[in-house]
């Protein structure tokens, strides 16, 4: 049984040895790598887990063949070894996806080819696969519906996949049980200072209506695209340090690319990398690469970036994907490191670490698959900064709550993985909760327990757009859903009728932004 956010909020009375601000990727990395050592820990999230950038990715736990392009080899070579880590460590959520990269071109098959045997060697003994060159026919095997005129064969390869939000929602868990407070929807309002340091933070728990005042040896801020306005609370001059980029992604019916393999078209028009990707019995095709000023919560797709991702779609498919056929579309913003260069594609997709005069360590840039090595980055500066007492990572070969071999990626619970008998349990012991809660959705009422009861899930969507992923597999259906979501939920947290009706109006105008055009 979890701890309730009730036991959670009541260790704020303590002291901590680290505070932690972000529930992302970075921040929930850096929380199992704090409390794993034995430090004192908390994390406070201002609304859910992953609730921006973390859940919004293309769901790849990837080197980056970009990367590899752009020469930058330090940041291909660690990001590789973390994919073969986190596929050790979470066997659960990560699994191996195999991708072709269609060749329209004679000299595509031995530049692209060539180029994935480094991919491959730069792996070493954590590789998922060696990538090898396919004849047309066994790529029209491996992905029948891409188009066929002109095709000249191509090269298959191997990199990891996983669903991000979940592998989130494992980290926090991971975290609690390893000592730390870790608590969603919990906003910071204030830094505290002693001597001009930064000492801790005030808090507000949105969920409970408690202010807080919780002091710490160190402060993190791992706020992901937020970063600079929890600078900007340390130091009201400080000039920002995130250039934001957004990109999208589509989600379509597995008919568009029926079967396992993948395709990654290596060159669009903007000079990006488009993929088009099965999950979750869905294909996802993404994503774009466009500046923007303003840092939002819920960012929306632009009209010019659906249309550019139809368009190359429309290009290697044999059925054009038009709007009607969009399930759900998403945006998320990338925390980029500022720097010279022309164009957002170009930036850094490495992390930073600085440390403020008052003492505050901020953490910016990265991507999901480092997501440990950030951790344990961060950790080490703020160890010492703080004057805590040395210890060893272990995060390298540490198991993720939920962790246990899949043999079934298609299966509809397959990411519960350890937790599976426990909510086959729940249905066991109360039957009607086997009943789905959307006949489009793969989703149980059990998981709508679950999800309150485990896996700190507040809101309506925090279960349909995180515990589950239905907001982004089918948005109209999602919608279709919530009623039956709110009622369950407000029998488990004991809400109110009024709070059903809120949620219910509350998740049909977000999840409506999701629909097309």
């Amino acid at each position: 049984m979890a701890l309730s956010r009730t036991d959670l909020c009541n260790q704020l009375s303590n002291s901590f040895d680290i505070i932690i601000i972000g529930g992302g990727a970075t921040g929930l990395g850096a929380a199992v790598e704090a409390a794993t050592r034995g430090y004192r820990t908390l994390l406070v999230e201002k609304y859910d887990f992953a609730k921006g950038t973390s859940s919004r990715s293309t769901k790849l736990v990837h080197g980056g063949v970009r990367y590899l392009q752009q020469g930058n080899i330090k940041l291909v070579m660690e990001a590789l070894r973390e994919r073969g880590i986190l596929k050790q460590n979470a066997p659960h959520l990560v699994k191996n996806q195999s991708f072709i990269v269609p060749n329209y071109k004679w000299w595509e098959g031995p530049f692209y080819g060539l180029g994935l045997k480094v991919y491959d060697w730069m792996s070493g003994q954590l590789g998922l696969g060696e990538s090898e060159w396919l004849s047309t026919e066994e790529v029209q095997y491996y992905t029948p519906t891409l188009d066929p005129e002109g095709l000249k064969g191509g090269v298959l390869y191997h990199d990891g996949q996983f669903d991000d939000s979940r592998l989130a929602i494992n980290l926090a868990q991971t975290a609690i049980e390893s000592g730390a407070v870790v608590l969603n929807y919990a906003e910071v309002t204030g830094l505290i200072k002693h001597q001009e340091k930064v000492i801790g933070v005030k808090l507000r728990d949105t969920i409970l209506y408690s202010d807080y005042e919780v002091q710490a040896k160190v402060v993190i801020n791992a706020a992901g695209v937020f970063s600079d306005s929890i600078q900007q609370m340390d130091d009201a001059a400080h000039e920002t340090t995130i250039a934001p980029s957004q990109g999208i992604h589509i989600v379509l019916d597995k008919a568009f690319l029926p079967g396992d393999t993948a395709i990654m078209i290596p060159h669009t028009d903007d000079g990006r990398v488009l993929f088009a990707v099965p999950w979750h019995q869905k294909v996802i095709i993404g994503t774009t690469d466009t500046p923007v000023s303003t840092i939002e919560t819920e960012p929306k797709p632009l009209e010019e970036e659906v249309k550019f991702v139809l368009n190359h779609a429309a290009r290697y498919l044999t059925q054009d994907p038009t709007y009607s056929d969009i399930k759900s579309m998403f945006a998320g913003l990338r925390p980029l490191v500022k720097a010279s260069a022309k164009n957002t594609a170009a930036l850094s997709r490495d992390h930073s670490v600085t440390i403020s005069p008052t003492g505050l360590v901020s953490i910016i840039g990265g991507k999901w698959t480092t997501y440990r090595k950030m951790g344990e980055d961060v950790i080490n500066i703020a160890a010492i900064q703080a004057g805590l007492p040395y210890a060893e990572s272990v995060t390298h070969n540490l198991l993720i709550h939920g962790a246990d071999p899949v043999d079934d990626f298609n299966s509809d619970d397959y990411y519960y993985g350890s937790d599976r008998p426990a909510l086959q349990d729940l249905v066991f012991k109360y039957p009607q909760l086997q009943k789905k809660i959307h006949p489009d959705l793969p989703y149980t009422e059990a998981m709508v327990v679950w999800a309150a009861r485990e896996e700190y899930a507040h809101t309506v969507e925090d279960v349909l757009s995180r515990r589950t992923r239905a907001l982004l597999l089918d948005a109209k259906a999602s919608i279709e859903a919530s009623p039956t979501v709110a009622k369950i939920l407000a029998k488990e947290l004991k809400k109110p009728q009024n709070w059903i009706d809120e949620q219910i109006v509350s998740y049909t105008i977000l999840a409506k932004q999701y629909l097309p055009l």
